[in-house]
Order: structure tokens, then C-alpha cells, then sequence
């Protein structure tokens, strides 16, 4: 299996507010939480503790080998000396969050992704609900590969959720406790409009879900054997740009930084 989303949380700075920020959770933690489904790569997603500083995904990617990406959230004003670095060591996507409706940089993130995907081939990943995607689209068009987190949330986004799937874009098969969708209905759904959209990820550590066992078998219930498969692995290999099945002893990276 390939876990396309899941988060790696460091420790709080001592003294520092830790507001709504959620618990650590190691690499050690995850490794242990996942060891019965066979994980042998992942991508990392940035969010729950480090923002838009790159610092703890790149630790963790560090942690974990290379057999795992990140997915990182940045600021607009990145360099493309940024940029490289990051994909040296081992971040293959961007994420913009927009919840809530878009933020008053999305036309600045959209332009960083552009850059981020003309400069290394990156893509980029959307949390939003997606009964707020019509009323954005016409600012998001320009990202040349995207993909949506959590079946895009909302029972009531599904038919604009498939409508960008039937534009190209990917899905995350995780975060099945943070919405109100029906999941196998949606699962079926998107899987209609293209099987090689879905890909499964565990969402660790987020609160909501049963187990991540426990999700993967809702795909495989929803969907069948045969077409779960790719669901957990070649759709997300092809997505982050992966030229060789990563192993659980540890895969590679295709490529380098961009020269």
C-alpha cells in the first residue's frame, strides 16, 4: 500500500501556544499504526504543526526514507532556489487549504503552483469542500494537475467534485469521518468518471475515523477487488511522479532537484 495522505505532528515548543494544535504523533507512531496494512511509501502532508514552514515535513521525510513524499504548504513569496531544495529532499506536491472559501493569497498560491509544476513537475493538492469549488474554478484552472482531499468533504460538493474529475483531477480516498458524504456512494462515483482518480490514504492521525484498516476495507467493500487496487497504489505512484514501486526496504525518489 501507498498511504497518499497522512501527517507526521512534532513535539510544541515549550512556552509556546499551543491553541488548537493537535498532539504529536511520530514516525515511530505512525510506522507502528500502520504496520498491518503493509505501507511501503506515502506521501506526508503538511498542515497540522508546521503551517507553511517546510522544517518538520522535511524532518520526517528524513525519518521515514525515500520511499515516502511530502506534500508542503508554503508561502507565495517562495524562490525557486525554495522550491528546489524541497524537492531535493523529497517534497512532491503543494497544498493550498481552502476552507472556508478562498483566502485573499489563492491568487498568489495558484501562481506559486504554476511555478512549483512548470519548474518540477509538482501538483497541487486542494483541502476544501467542495460545494465551494464552482465559485473558484475559474481561479484554479490555470494548476495544470490537482488533487482533492477527503472526497471533497460534503455530500453536497459531490457533483462539482466529479465535474473536476471529469476535468483530470485526482481525489484522496481519506478523512472518511470528517464529512457528511455517503462514502461508498461517493467512492463508486468518482470510480465512474475515472478509475484512476481515487487514491487511499490513511489520513493519520485525524480524529473520526474507525481505524485505517478498517477504511481500507470500506474502499475495497465499495469498489471490489479489482478496481480497489490501484486505488491503493499505482494511482497515487503515477500522480507523485514515481518511476519505480517504492518498497517497504526503501524505494527511490525518481529524479532529482531540477537543475
Amino acid at each position: 500500500m501507498f498511504d497518499a495522505h497522512l501527517h507526521i505532528i512534532g513535539p510544541r515548543n515549550p512556552g509556546a501556544d499551543a491553541g488548537g494544535r493537535p498532539a504529536p504523533f511520530t514516525v515511530d507512531e505512525y510506522l507502528s499504526r500502520v504496520a498491518p496494512l503493509g505501507v511501503a511509501g506515502g506521501a506526508v502532508v503538511a498542515g497540522p504543526d508546521g503551517g507553511r514552514e517546510p522544517g518538520p515535513l522535511l524532518d520526517a521525510l528524513r525519518r521515514l526514507g525515500p520511499s515516502f513524499v511530502g506534500v508542503a504548504e508554503l508561502h507565495p513569496d517562495t524562490a525557486d532556489s525554495e522550491l528546489r531544495d524541497l524537492h531535493a529532499g523529497g517534497v512532491r506536491a503543494l497544498r493550498l487549504d481552502l476552507r472556508g472559501g478562498p483566502g485573499a493569497d489563492l491568487d498568489a498560491q495558484v501562481q506559486l503552483g504554476m511555478r512549483a509544476a512548470d519548474l518540477l513537475g509538482w501538483p497541487t493538492e486542494l483541502r476544501v469542500d467542495a460545494a465551494d469549488l464552482p465559485r473558484m474554478a475559474g481561479r484554479l484552472t490555470p494548476l495544470p494537475r490537482v488533487s482533492i482531499d477527503h472526497l471533497g468533504l460534503s455530500a453536497s460538493g459531490l457533483p462539482a467534485l466529479l465535474d473536476f474529475v471529469a476535468g483530470g483531477a485526482r481525489v484522496k480516498a481519506s478523512g472518511f469521518g470528517q464529512g457528511d458524504l455517503d462514502v461508498a456512494a461517493a467512492l463508486r462515483a468518482v470510480v465512474e468518471v475515472n478509475p484512476a482518480a481515487l487514491m487511499f490514504g490513511t489520513a493519520l492521525p485525524a480524529a473520526g475515523t474507525t481505524s485505517p484498516g478498517a477504511d481500507a476495507e470500506r474502499v475495497r467493500q465499495a469498489l471490489g477487488v479489482e478496481l480497489a487496487a490501484p486505488v491503493f497504489w499505482r494511482n497515487a505512484l503515477d500522480f507523485y511522479g514515481l518511476s519505480e514501486s517504492p518498497s517497504a526496504a526503501g524505494g527511490r525518489r525518481s529524479g532529482s532537484a531540477v537543475e
